[in-house]
């Protein structure tokens, strides 16, 4: 199994837009961060997080061919507004692609995507449209996702809720202000553990780098990798203060877990 990053950046991006900064102006490619998504992929399925702007060069970059379902964190642009860019998949598989999230997030798609959702809304003859087929999930009830065991776990970021999901000894949480106690029993044993942090302060809907690290330690797992990351911290030296078995992520990094 294994967890790939296609982006590890929060809404702004980085380079942000209008920056001179040391992060935007920076040399170090684990400071190009685009918006946040990754791909969990065992041997028999491949499964995207999240539909960001960047969409097609993340998947062109990392060479991503297939896509067997979707999964959607939340309802927010930066999580959703790559979702066009789904349409080579199915347009390739020609069948509808599963996606999957909160029913509120997906209530949130049909609105505003509706020439996707709206069967009445026919592509015209020569031309596509994505084909997606939406199925509303629960927290804490397992499903099976293109075969593989995935638990939704519910978080709240400000006053949206927010699904993380675990995948066996894989879980990916983001845009989270904090982990309940509910969450941290749903997440005991995991191995490897991707957690937003935005930066060092205090943020009203975001963890905090010092309250990753906090939920991190509650959850303890084996190697934990914080992604949503802002330009007031680069790479080389978020890593450098960060303790043992908790690393920033980068645009690209796989992490495998036997």
């Amino acid at each position: 199994m294994r967890l790939r990053f296609l982006g590890t950046g929060t809404s702004f991006g980085i380079p942000q837009v209008g920056c001179g900064c040391a992060v935007c102006r920076s040399s170090d490619p684990r400071d190009q961060r685009t918006r946040s998504a990754a791909v969990l992929e065992t041997d028999g399925a491949t499964i995207l997080i999240d539909t960001p702007p960047e969409l097609r060069l993340q998947l062109i970059r990392d060479g991503i061919t297939r896509i067997d379902a979707v999964l959607y964190t939340h309802e927010h642009a930066d999580h959703i507004a790559g979702i066009d860019d789904l349409r080579a998949f199915s347009a390739r598989a020609e069948a509808a692609l599963p996606v999957y999230g909160p029913a509120e997030t997906l209530q949130r798609l049909a609105s505003a995507y509706q020439y996707i959702f709206d069967e009445g809304v026919r592509p015209v003859p020569g031309t596509s449209k994505p084909r997606l087929q939406a199925t509303a999930l629960e927290p804490g009830r397992e499903v099976t996702v293109a075969g593989v065991t995935v638990l939704p776990i519910e978080f709240w970021h400000g006053p949206m809720r927010v699904f993380g999901y675990r995948f066996g000894p894989v879980a990916y949480i983001t845009d989270v202000k904090s982990v309940s106690p509910a969450a941290v029993e749903a997440l005991q044993g995991t191995e490897l553990l991707a957690l937003n942090a935005l930066w060092w302060r205090p943020h009203p809907t975001h963890l905090s780098i010092t309250e990753a690290i906090e939920a991190a330690r509650a959850v303890g797992a084996e190697q934990t990798f914080l992604t949503h990351l802002t330009h007031e911290t680069g790479h080389a030296e978020l890593a450098a203060a960060l303790p043992a078995g908790i690393a920033p992520a980068y645009d690209g990094l796989v992490v495998e877990v036997p």
